[in-house]
C-alpha cells in the first residue's frame, strides 16, 4: 500500500480528513497519497504565523543560519532518495532530478550566507545640509510579514527552495503550498526543516486544494506572496490583491539568438547542442527552456540540420533510466495540448522537421520552421519540447524578432562579439541575457525574473530577501561626526 504523507503545520506533521494521489506521469502508477488540511488547520497555522512574526523577525542570524545550513547538509545525504521521488511524481529524467538536488542544496547554502550578511545597516551622514548636523541615518531592512510561497510542478524541490530559504534567512515567517500535482518533493523540506531549532509557527508547509487558495490570497494577515506559475493565474492573484506584495515569475518563451559570427564548426555545433538539450530538458516544462531559434541568414542553413540531428539524438523514455534526457510531460492532458498546438501550427503552413507525435503523457521532441506568427505555438509558451527555427537578416533584425513577444524572461544569445553582447544587454526586454549559451542558464544566487508578461519582482535568495523585507531608517541625533 501507499504510504499517506502528512504535511507540515506550524512546524510538527498533521494529517487531515481527506487525502488525494499523487501518480507517475510515466506508468500512471501510485506514487504516493497526501493528506489534505482542512480549513481549520490552513487557519491554526496562518495564526501561527502571524503570532509568531515579530519573535522571528528578531531571531538571531545564527538561529536562522544554522538552521539553513542544516537543511543544505541534510539535502546532500539524501540526495538519492529525493530525486527518485521527484523523478517519480514529476516524470523528470533521474539525472536531472539529481542536478535538481543539487541546485536545492546551494539555495540553503545561499541563504544561509545571506543571513549571516542580512541586515548589518548602511549608514548615511545627513549633514551635507545644515539642517541636518550631528544627525546620521541607518537603513535596515525588516520583514513586511508572513509570506505565503506558491510553488509550481516543474522544478518541486527547488522552486519550494525559493521560497522558503529566503524567508527563514529574512526572518520572514512562511507558509508554502506546493503543487497539487507534486507535493511530496516540498514536504520532503518540512522533514529537514522539523530538526532545527526555528521557532513553531514560523514555517509550515501545506499542500491545499487550489480551490481554497483564494481565501489564503485574500488573508489580510499574509501580505507577501511569492507566485511561481502561469501567467493567467499570476495577474488574476495580484489583481485580487492589489494592496499586498506580489513577486510573480511567470511564463516565458525563450529566445535564442545566433548570429553571424558564431560560424565555425564548433561554434553550431556548440548552439546546436545546448539549443537541443535545453529545448527539450524537464519535457520542455521550464519558463527558460528554448522556444524559439532566430538564426543570422548567414549560419541558418549550416545550423538547422545540427539542430536536428541534436534534436533526433536526445534519448526519450523512461525517467528512471540514467540514459534518459526526454521524459514525460506533468500529464497526458499537457502533451494533447501540446500536440494540439503543433497541428495547428502545421495546419496553417509550418514546416515539421522532426518529432509531432505523442505517446500517452510523453511528446517527441519536435523541431518546427515557417511557423506562422500568429500561431499559437509562436504567441504563447509551449511548455513541452517543442522549438521553433527563424531565418532574420543581421543584428537588428534578430533582435527585434526576439523582442516581439509579449514575454520577457531571459534571452541567449551566440555571439563572440564583446560590442554585440552590450547592445544585446541594452536592446533586449528580458530580466536576462545570457551570451554564448542559450537563455535557460540560471545560477540560483542570481537575479532571476522577467519584463512585460513575465511577471514582476526577483528571485535568487539575496533578491527575494529584499522582496519579502523593506527598509526601515533610524535617524540618529546630536552626534559628532
Amino acid at each position: 500500500m501507499a504510504v499517506t504523507h502528512a504535511f507540515w503545520l506550524a512546524g510538527r506533521q498533521a494529517t487531515g480528513d481527506d487525502t488525494f494521489d499523487v501518480t507517475s506521469p510515466w506508468d500512471g502508477r501510485l506514487v504516493g497519497k497526501v493528506s489534505l488540511p482542512t480549513d481549520a488547520q490552513v487557519e491554526e497555522a496562518v495564526a501561527a504565523a502571524y503570532a509568531v512574526r515579530d519573535e522571528f523577525a528578531a531571531t538571531p542570524a545564527h538561529v536562522r543560519a544554522a538552521a539553513l545550513d542544516h537543511v543544505s547538509r541534510r539535502l546532500v545525504e539524501r540526495t538519492e532518495e529525493i530525486a527518485q521521488l521527484i523523478s517519480a511524481e514529476n516524470g523528470k529524467p533521474i539525472k536531472w532530478a539529481r542536478g535538481e538536488v543539487g541546485r536545492a542544496v546551494s539555495v540553503f547554502r545561499f541563504a544561509a550566507e545571506e543571513a549571516r550578511r542580512f541586515n548589518g545597516g548602511d549608514a548615511q551622514r545627513l549633514d551635507t545640509d545644515a539642517g541636518g548636523q550631528g544627525r546620521l541615518a541607518l537603513t535596515r531592512r525588516f520583514p513586511k510579514g508572513v509570506v505565503l510561497g506558491i510553488a509550481p510542478f516543474n522544478f518541486p524541490l527547488n522552486l519550494c527552495a525559493h521560497k522558503i530559504a529566503p524567508a527563514i534567512a529574512a526572518g520572514a515567517p512562511i507558509i508554502l503550498k506546493p503543487a497539487p500535482a507534486t507535493p511530496l518533493s516540498g514536504l520532503i523540506i518540512g522533514d529537514l526543516l522539523a530538526e532545527t531549532e526555528l521557532p513553531a509557527g514560523s514555517w509550515s508547509i501545506l499542500p491545499v486544494a487550489n480551490d481554497h487558495m483564494p481565501a489564503l490570497v485574500q488573508d489580510e494577515r499574509l501580505p507577501v506572496i511569492s507566485f511561481t506559475g502561469s501567467e493567467k493565474v499570476g495577474y488574476a492573484i495580484m489583481d485580487s490583491v492589489p494592496r499586498k506584495h506580489c513577486t510573480l515569475e511567470l511564463g516565458g518563451n525563450g529566445a535564442a539568438v545566433v548570429l553571424g559570427d558564431y560560424s565555425s564548426d564548433a561554434d553550431l555545433d556548440w548552439a546546436a547542442t545546448r539549443i537541443a538539450t535545453f529545448s527539450n530538458y524537464q519535457g520542455g516544462q521550464s519558463c527558460i527552456s528554448v522556444q524559439r531559434v532566430i538564426a543570422d541568414a548567414a549560419v541558418y542553413d549550416r545550423l538547422l540540420p545540427r539542430i536536428v540531428a541534436a534534436v533526433e539524438a536526445q534519448v526519450t523514455g523512461d525517467p528512471g533510466d540514467d540514459k534518459t534526457d526526454v521524459g514525460p510531460l506533468v500529464s497526458e492532458a499537457a502533451a494533447q495540448r501540446v500536440e494540439s498546438w503543433v497541428q495547428e501550427a502545421v495546419e496553417a503552413g509550418a514546416t515539421l522537421l522532426t518529432g509531432g507525435k505523442r505517446d500517452s503523457a510523453s511528446y517527441a521532441p519536435t523541431v518546427l520552421t515557417d511557423v506562422p506568427a500568429d500561431t499559437t505555438i509562436s504567441c504563447e509558451e509551449v511548455f513541452g519540447p517543442v522549438l521553433t527555427v527563424t531565418k532574420v537578416d543581421g543584428e537588428a533584425a534578430a533582435f527585434a524578432a526576439a523582442n516581439d513577444s509579449k514575454y520577457g524572461l531571459q534571452a541567449g544569445v551566440f555571439t563572440h562579439d564583446l560590442q554585440v553582447a552590450f547592445r544585446a544587454h541594452r536592446a533586449l526586454e528580458v530580466g536576462g541575457v545570457v551570451i554564448g549559451d542559450v537563455p535557460s542558464y540560471r545560477a540560483d544566487q542570481m537575479p532571476y525574473g522577467g519584463a512585460k508578461q513575465s511577471g514582476v519582482g526577483r528571485e535568487g535568495v539575496k533578491f527575494a530577501m529584499d522582496d519579502y523585507t523593506y527598509e526601515r531608517v533610524l535617524v540618529l541625533t546630536g552626534l559628532a561626526l
